[in-house]
């Protein structure tokens, strides 16, 4: 009797033990690409804009962003009546952690079509991703949140 009772509690332990494993596997994300991690998106809850970054795992991209009403009016070289959107394809290198931005189309059409953007990129511990310009002279970042 006793060694029966002693079997199902080793038993029941090794079920225990085999169903924390699994729950802690499932909680950390696994070891994935750059590329894989920057497929979907959207922006932090900012209450300055609001938009969607996209990249597709065949190598497209697109980004849109809006500016509060407070803001219609901001306009420069990229936001037109508080909007900037664009698309196209990019290229990425993980050991540098850049992307390139390859545009095909905007809304300030001429400024950014045929041009390539080259961006840093970073992922933060909780999944965001931090992007800013490779150009030393622009002082920007977007934070954008995996969904």
């Amino acid at each position: 009797m006793k060694v029966s009772r002693y079997g199902e509690w080793v038993v029941a332990l090794m079920i225990a033990g085999l169903v924390h494993a699994q729950s802690a596997k499932t909680q950390q994300p696994a070891q994935i690409s750059d590329r894989e991690r920057l497929i979907g998106g959207k922006s932090s809850d900012i209450p300055q804009r609001k938009g969607m970054l996209i990249y597709t795992r065949d190598g497209h991209m697109s980004v849109q962003l809006m500016y509060p009403k407070s803001a219609n009016n901001q306009s420069n070289q990229y936001v037109l009546d508080g909007y900037e959107a664009s698309f196209g394809s990019y290229d990425l290198d993980e050991a540098k952690h850049t992307l390139t931005h390859h545009v095909q189309g905007s809304n300030t059409r001429d400024l950014l079509v045929g041009k390539d953007l080259p961006r840093v990129y970073e992922f933060t511990a909780d999944w965001k991703l931090v992007i800013r310009s490779a150009h030393t002279d622009e002082h920007w970042s977007v934070t954008w949140e995996h969904y």
